[in-house]
């Protein structure tokens, strides 16, 4: 089954990295995992990304909450990432 929380990177993306920490604490914290799809070498993850993304945003991170619809288009906060998480 596919995880409702997904993150669209691509591996040399300036703000992917500076992201993931806060990616990773926040996996801790709420005791969730994030399923992170790399698409700026992987094709099918790259139309993955451009279908999920498709008029929301154009580029990465991309962050998408399939369960509530909720996404958040480039780096964000720790609060931001939790509140989006948690479906707020």
């Amino acid at each position: 089954m596919a995880n409702d929380l997904v993150e669209y990177y691509g591996t040399e993306c300036h703000f992917c990295i500076q992201v993931a920490p806060l990616v990773e604490q926040l996996e801790k914290e709420l005791k969730i995992k994030i399923e992170k799809k790399e698409c700026w070498h992987n094709a099918k993850n790259q139309a993955e990304f451009q279908k999920d993304a498709a008029g929301k945003c154009g580029g990465v991170p991309f962050f998408l909450n399939r369960k509530t619809g909720k996404f958040i288009c480039g780096a964000a906060s720790f609060d931001k990432l939790k509140a989006w998480a948690q479906g707020k």
